[in-house]
Parts: structure tokens; sequence; C-alpha cells
């Protein structure tokens, strides 16, 4: 039941910030810094996946969203495990692909705005900005990944209780034939 908390918390928080993007900066204003260069928050509508990446538009992109998100749901259904660590890793996936979806179905695109910019210039004759402008549900997706890749053993061991349970049990043993070098008793005749 928490998973759900954490998914309905960052699908809430993701699609209250794209509202706030999108009527304070989408219409003209486009970009507010608030750290020097470094940290501002920048307006753009996304139609790719991961970096902008275009895979045949909307309708392949938004199919492929649609399959992935299903994916993960059905992976929780099958392996359902009671941890923190599992809660938080899918509970944070869920919600980021979950508010990411619900731009491409309503928009027809992802809304992005937060954007950190670490580096602008030019790398080998080739103008580079090292980090792109992405959202609260990308932001969710990348810590439920992390906290997938720390965790993993606790993630993904078996649970204590069964696991003591399999070791504690006594190994079942085949039974004892009679050993051949036993004197054998002769048979007894009926009378």
């Amino acid at each position: 039941m928490q998973i759900f908390l954490i998914i309905a918390v960052i699908v809430a928080l993701d699609q209250a910030t794209k509202f706030f993007a999108k009527i304070h900066l989408g219409e003209g204003v486009q970009q507010i810094t608030l750290i020097s260069d470094w940290l501002k928050f920048t307006y753009t509508e996304n139609s790719g996946i991961a970096f902008g990446i275009d895979l045949g538009g909307r309708a392949v992109v938004t199919t492929l969203s649609i399959l992935a998100t299903i994916g993960i749901c059905y992976y929780l259904y099958r392996t359902q495990r009671d941890n923190g660590y599992y809660r938080a890793a899918f509970g944070c996936i869920i919600g980021g692909a979950f508010g990411n979806l619900i731009d491409r179905i309503v928009h027809g695109q992802v809304i992005d705005f937060i954007h950190f910019d670490l580096y602008n210039g030019y790398v080998w004759g080739k103008y580079v900005s090292v980090f792109p402008i992405f959202n609260v549900a990308d932001t969710a997706i990348t810590v439920g990944v992390l906290i997938m890749f720390v965790f993993y053993k606790h993630i993904f061991e078996e649970p204590v209780a069964e696991t003591l349970a399999a070791e504690s049990a006594p190994a079942a043993e085949p039974p004892a034939e009679p050993s051949s070098d036993a004197p054998s008793e002769p048979a007894k005749q009926p009378n």
C-alpha cells in the first residue's frame, strides 16, 4: 500500500510543477534564472524519449511508454516484496513513468523545466550543454534507479523468513536399505 502512496505523491508533485511551469514559463517568459547561470527554470516540451531522442513520432513513443509502464507494473505484481528499498525504488520509477505518460497522453509531449546548466561552451569545436532540461518525473525515475543500484542486494534478496525456513528445515533422508554384510534371517515357513 505504501508504494501507491509514493506513486501518488510523485505524480501529484510532477503534475503540479508542470502546470506551474506551463502557466508561468510557457507563454513568452521561457526562462527564470534562480542561481546565476547554473540553475534555471527553462520551459521546453520534449516530444521524444530521454534526452529528446525521437523514435518515430508521438504514437510510437507513447505506445512504448505505455508498454514499459505496464511491464514494470506486471513485474511488481509478480514479485511483491515487503521491503522498504523495493517500495521506494519502484514507487519512484512508476510514479515518474506515470507522470511523463500523463503528459504524453494529454499534451502529446513531456513538459520539462528544471535546467542545471553545468557547462555551456565548446568542446573540440562543438557547442555542448552538459545537462539536459528535465522535470520531477525524470528526477523520480533517476532516484528510483539509483536506489536500485545502491541497495540491489536488499531489494532483490530473498526475504529473511523464507531463507531461514529453508536453512532450518531438515534435509529429507532416503529410507535406509539393509546392508548386504548383515546376516539375513531365514524366511519362516508357514505350518
